[in-house]
């Protein structure tokens, strides 16, 4: 029973170490800013969860039972990646408004035309 649980302990440190590998590769390769904060904040939470769950089992495996601090550092990673990745986003799309061209729309109205109807029947 012991060597099945060292083996799935190995097996999630084995995942994490892939996802974490992926999200810096993300981080390193891609090119764009969205791009880049795309792969770190997806890959490497799995990563974390991945280790933070090993570190559950093996202290479950010592006897130990479940510790609060690897429960209470899942929950921070996991509420704060989503939300900082969001916030950066927000932020380098109300920074880079200027260089981003008009919807085609929104260059209609302000020359004062009406835009062409959309071909869905929508308004």
């Amino acid at each position: 029973m012991n060597m099945l649980l060292e083996i799935a302990l190995v097996a999630l440190l084995a995942v994490a170490s892939f996802f974490i590998l992926v999200g810096s590769f993300g981080l390193v390769k891609l090119g764009d800013f969205f791009k880049r904060l795309h792969g770190p904040t997806k890959a490497s939470t799995l990563g974390v969860g991945c280790v933070l769950l090993a570190s559950m089992g093996y202290h479950a495996l010592l006897g130990d039972g479940l510790q609060p601090r690897e429960l209470l550092v899942a929950v921070f990673v996991f509420i704060t990646a989503p939300i900082s990745a969001h916030m950066m986003a927000k932020a380098a799309l109300s920074l880079m408004m200027e260089s981003r061209p008009q919807l085609p729309h929104t260059a209609a109205a302000e020359q004062g035309q009406h835009p062409a109807p959309r071909q869905d029947g929508r308004a």
